[in-house]
């Protein structure tokens, strides 16, 4: 016969239990799992250990009313269990409901010795806390000793941030460069301001290399480039000067890197009204410019509509040396001119807006 002053707080317990810790588990309020997941897992315990008790006491009860309250309370607990399983945010539900399963098994087969064999009870018994015990100690050492040191509070490292690169200088390894005499880097001679990133690509069909001359490759060395392949050098930590470079598999291609002090970029403006086709009327601000070979111009749309900065002829005969694309309000474009020549440039919404780069 069941013990009913044991069962009822027993299912009082266990209820409570398992409501604080589906509420825990699916993070439903969150200034009341921190200080209550202990605890609700502990009712819970002991809610389970006192209703097991009552059950049991006098042995293994087959009244109805025994089977009832014990269909109830699976009823409940599996009613709990789901709900938790599917709405829960934690990352240990796995591992609370091992420890669920290890309680229950080794009591399980207690209650069972107990009733129809109660002289194996004993060294059963005595078995099953020593295993747990072991796999406890097991666990605890391993956290502190094994590759998975889990038992460790693991130091948290910092991803450094990413280091924003500065404007890009183009130089092509040009195509049948192989051959002695032939063009090989275009320009020859690169004129870069400091903290611009360089970029190598080879348009030959041929692997070629991008190797400093000082050191062979002491200060930068891009190794093996295949057809296609591109590579990069910031010279942010490279100081000013020459710096000869040249191909390690075709060392008569030689060419020359020159870092200059850095340079304020030159201004251009898109003043206010520049889509009218008016007389007076100021188009690029200034519309004619002289700079120098490496010098870079920041246009900037101050104007309160779209503008492009195209270079080619208007209408329609762009060159692709360079393309703002679409540039509302308050946008800047910025190019740097790495040759010599004259560079007109137009905006494509608005043909008559023309301007000139002149670079010496």
């Amino acid at each position: 016969m069941s013990n009913w002053d044991l069962m009822m707080p027993g299912m009082g317990l266990t209820a409570i239990g398992l409501a604080g810790v589906v509420i825990s588990y699916a993070g439903i309020a969150h200034t009341f799992i921190d200080g209550m997941h202990a605890l609700t897992g502990l009712t819970m315990f002991i809610g389970l250990i006192i209703l097991a008790t009552g059950i049991l006491d006098g042995g293994v009860s087959t009244s109805n009313r025994a089977k009832a309250t014990t269909l109830i309370i699976i009823s409940i607990a599996l009613g709990f269990g789901m709900f938790a399983f599917t709405t829960n945010t934690s990352n240990y539900t796995v591992t609370f409901a091992g420890i669920l399963m290890a309680i229950a098994f080794p009591a399980i087969l207690m209650a069972y010795l107990a009733h129809k064999h109660s002289e194996y009870l004993k060294p059963i018994g005595s078995i099953v806390g020593m295993a747990a015990a072991t796999g406890i100690i097991m666990w605890v050492a391993f956290g502190f000793v094994s590759p998975d040191t889990y038992m460790i509070p693991q130091a948290v490292i910092e991803e450094p941030e990413e280091k924003e690169l500065g404007p890009t200088f183009a130089i092509e390894v040009l195509k049948d460069s192989v051959v002695e005499g032939n063009p090989d880097y275009k320009p020859d001679i690169a004129i870069v301001s400091q903290g611009y990133v360089v970029e190598w690509t080879n348009a030959d069909t041929i692997a070629h290399t991008v190797t400093s001359s000082e050191g062979f490759g002491e200060l930068f060395d891009s190794s093996l480039m295949n057809a296609g392949d591109v590579f990069t050098l910031d010279t942010t930590n490279l100081e000013i000067g020459e710096y000869e470079y040249m191909c390690s598999f075709h060392p008569w291609m030689i060419a020359t890197l020159i870092v200059e002090e850095p340079k304020e970029p030159v201004k251009v403006n898109i003043p206010e009204g520049a889509a009218l086709p008016e007389d007076g009327q100021i188009y690029y601000d200034p519309q004619v410019i002289d700079v120098q070979v490496g010098t870079s111009i920041v246009w900037d749309n101050i104007d309160s509509t779209v503008h492009t900065v195209t270079s080619g002829e208007p209408p329609a005969d762009a060159t692709g040396l360079f393309d703002s694309e679409m540039m509302s309000a308050g946008d800047i474009f910025e190019f740097t001119f790495t040759e010599a020549g004259n560079y007109n440039y137009y905006c494509t919404f608005h043909p008559w807006m023309v301007g000139t780069v002149n670079v010496e």
